[in-house]
């Protein structure tokens, strides 16, 4: 079977629309929502809060995928992609296809990616504690973003951060004063 008959479970997909927050914010981008997260955070914004049971997943190839895009760089989110098997078929046939390729994750699971790809660590352990952040990604990472509600999450990572204060470093929450390394999305 060619690589691009591969099937991924799909939550949605949509495009032409603007990046909201992290890193690329204001980029125009294509989004691929991969089906399916175990985390269970309690904001999710997809429906996974509750496992995502009656949320929508169709089966779609790559070259189905591909054949939609018109942004110059394509977001893979969730859900978790990092669960899915197929995820560095993905992205290689996206980079192949001469897309920018960003994807979201929570580093609970790893699979080694193209170098090109650009990964955002989204942590949950603070969350989920059954599902810490895989070592690999505190290193591979092109960004941390996190979600907070007290503060108290930042405390969590703080060690786990690259050293360089440039890195890219946000965090999502209304009302709260902006943390030292850390600009807001």
């Amino acid at each position: 079977m060619s690589s691009l008959e591969l099937r991924l479970p799909i939550h949605e997909t949509f495009q032409n629309t603007v990046q909201g927050e992290g890193y690329w914010t204001g980029c125009l981008v294509d989004f691929i929502r991969l089906a399916g997260c175990p985390v269970r955070c309690p904001w999710c914004d997809t429906g996974y809060a509750d496992g995502g049971a009656n949320l929508p997943r169709v089966l779609r190839t790559i070259s189905e995928l591909l054949a939609e895009l018109q942004s110059p760089r394509v977001v893979i989110s969730g859900g978790e992609p990092f669960i899915h098997k197929e995820l560095p078929e993905l992205v290689r046939s996206l980079l192949a296809a001469g897309k920018q390729v960003s994807i979201e994750t929570s580093g609970a699971f790893w699979q080694e990616l193209p170098a090109e790809a650009w990964v955002t660590l989204s942590p949950k352990h603070h969350v989920s504690p059954r599902y810490p952040v895989q070592p690999q990604f505190w290193s591979r990472a092109n960004e941390v973003k996190i979600v907070i509600s007290t503060g108290q999450e930042l405390q969590v990572y703080e060690d786990f951060l690259p050293a360089d204060p440039h890195f890219p470093c946000t965090y999502s929450q209304n009302g709260m004063k902006r943390p030292k390394r850390f600009r807001k999305c």
